[in-house]
């Protein structure tokens, strides 16, 4: 079983990756006029922050990462 700090870290890597990818293709979505795209795209993006995020909490709770 993974600790606490590991499966935070990995949080973070994927939670920055699906951020960016959601990041991309909103970002797609504002130059092809493609407004589903645009919110899809925000969405994963926020998703990523979420995620994120929660890899930090998970990070900073480990009680060896003191």
């Amino acid at each position: 079983m993974k600790d606490l700090n590991q499966r935070g870290l990995e949080n973070q890597v994927k939670g920055t990756a699906k951020e960016m990818k959601g990041k991309i293709r909103g970002n797609l979505g504002d130059a092809t006029d493609n407004r589903s795209e645009h919110i899809k795209g925000r969405a994963e993006e926020l998703k990523g922050k979420v995620q994120k995020n929660f890899g930090k909490g998970e990070r900073n709770a480990d009680p060896d990462n003191a």
